[in-house]
């Protein structure tokens, strides 16, 4: 039962990135995953169901990714902390790159569901990578003129490639949708990051001696 309810989550993945939610029928669904309407209806009530169950067991689970790290925050550096946060949310976004291109194009669109993800989910997500900023920022590891600015950004770079899968390709030349590609795009964040986030252990040391 368990495989049928699976087809049906990876046929709706790729209908709706290639025609839509609303250009996707139930009867398209059900003939896609190979099985009948009735267990869309079974496993997920509606097509309705199935884009909620989709939105919300991706944040589930990249949330979880973000909360696993933050747990670590009395033992791990900051520095330490946010790496590992860039490491496994790339891995995961990687591994769910269809799914990812869907669901952060649907964040754009303003309804019921979307605002419920964005109060539950991103909401977290703010949290986890705001404690982590702030903890580097006190511990004199980080110096950013704005957490906040500093969290909008992780964010943005880390849904670039699915959210900008096109632009990526025809400007840069980088194919969001191939490994060697996402892990490239990787090093781009983990750049960025020594550049404008961490401080170097000399300067990190006169900014201790300094607030002493």
């Amino acid at each position: 039962m368990e495989k049928t309810k699976q087809r049906i989550i990876d046929a709706a993945i790729i209908l709706f990135n290639t025609k839509g939610f609303d250009g996707t029928s139930v009867r398209e669904l059900a003939k896609k995953a190979n099985v009948n309407v009735g267990h869309i209806s079974y496993y997920f009530d509606n097509k309705a169901g199935l884009q909620e169950h989709l939105l919300s067991s991706f944040f589930d689970q990249y949330v979880s990714i973000l909360e696993k790290v933050y747990k670590k925050m009395s033992t791990y550096t900051a520095k330490e902390c946010l790496l590992e946060c860039v490491e496994k949310s790339m891995q995961f976004h990687r591994e769910n790159r269809q799914l990812a291109r869907y669901v952060y194009r649907e964040l754009t669109f303003d309804s019921i569901l979307v605002r419920e993800i964005m109060s539950t989910y991103l909401t977290k997500e703010k949290y986890y990578f705001k404690a982590i900023l702030e903890k580097g920022h006190k511990k004199k590891e980080f110096q950013v003129p704005s957490v906040l600015m500093a969290v909008m950004q992780l964010k943005s770079m880390i849904s670039t490639p699915f959210l900008q899968s096109q632009y990526l390709a025809e400007v840069w030349h980088i194919m969001p949708y191939e490994t060697s590609a996402v892990d490239q795009y990787e090093k781009v964040i983990v750049k960025w990051l020594e550049q404008s986030v961490f401080v170097e252990q000399e300067q990190q040391q006169q900014l201790e001696r300094i607030a002493q």
